[in-house]
């Protein structure tokens, strides 16, 4: 059934909570290559090109809650491939300690994770003529070719990092939930996002507008099936951005037609998907 949501919907700035906030913000800063572009009270939001990317929020002491439902990973969208090998060429070089490096066909990805254990994607996107209308047959996962993307630079070991650049935005925000037919009858049925791809009942994979992906879901790191309790080193909430308050409007309308609970966090409409995972719905 084809979605609901403007085509112009994207993903916004993931809120996290941080056991160390002086820890957490050296470690975005050095190795993620994020600007600080405000702090206070135990809060800080972080960015590139001024473009607010993460908000972490410190909660001394707390801990990661494994098995729960919550952040798989934000990703993290460059502008280019060269983009890319940048970063992986400062990786390398400041031996920050990568979780993986994968091949989606769509995209090309690195995966990290923070010192709470929060998932990050780094990735660029392929040409969208590549894939366009074929996501489902098309999304995949093999290796990257590492010695193929450093050949973008003219010298792997000497090329300029000065930190994510300007045009870095968030691309798409993965979840851990506890069940893919209830995560579909929300993101796609309620909220309007159309269906990319799936696998089986254990993942699939939501955008607006023809995108590969804007919402991943998956089961496999869920076996509890519920949210971190409170005060954990979790996702406080991911954020969906529509184009204006109409669309926005709409949105609401169509979760308060299915009778889902609209709450508010910083003047805007929040809800909890089926897994407890927290959204906000903001316009651009």
């Amino acid at each position: 059934m084809p979605g609901e949501l403007a085509p112009s919907t994207t993903v916004g700035p993931v809120h996290l909570t941080v056991s160390d906030l002086e820890r957490s913000l050296g470690y975005y800063g050095t190795a993620i290559g994020l600007d600080v572009l405000d702090r206070g009270g135990g809060t800080a939001s972080l960015g590139a090109g001024g473009r607010e990317l993460v908000v972490l929020v410190e909660e001394p002491g707390a801990s990661p809650a494994p098995g729960r439902t919550g952040l798989y990973h934000f990703a993290l969208l460059v502008p280019g491939r060269g983009g890319l090998a940048r970063w992986l060429a400062h990786a390398i070089r400041d031996r920050v300690p990568l979780a993986g490096l994968s091949d989606h066909f769509v995209s090309e990805a690195i995966y990290l994770s923070d010192p709470d254990r929060h998932g990050i994607e780094i990735y660029a996107d392929r040409p969208r003529e590549g894939w366009e209308g074929d996501v489902a047959t098309r999304l995949t996962t093999l290796p990257l070719d590492v010695d193929s993307l450093l050949g973008e630079l003219d010298d792997p070991a000497s090329a300029p990092f000065d930190g994510l650049e300007a045009g870095t935005r968030m691309g798409h925000v993965h979840l851990k939930v506890a069940s893919i037919p209830e995560t579909l009858a929300f993101y796609r049925d309620i909220l309007g996002f159309d269906l990319m791809a799936q696998l089986g009942g254990q993942a699939a994979f939501l955008s607006a507008g023809g995108y590969h992906h804007h919402i991943g879901a998956n089961t496999w790191e869920s076996a509890r099936g519920a949210p971190p309790p409170p005060g954990a080193a979790a996702l406080r909430h991911a954020t969906i951005v529509l184009p204006d308050s109409g669309e926005r409007d709409r949105a609401v309308g169509r979760l308060e037609h299915a009778r889902v609970g609209i709450g508010e966090r910083d003047g805007q409409p929040s809800v909890s998907d089926p897994s407890g995972n927290a959204l906000v719905l903001a316009v651009s």
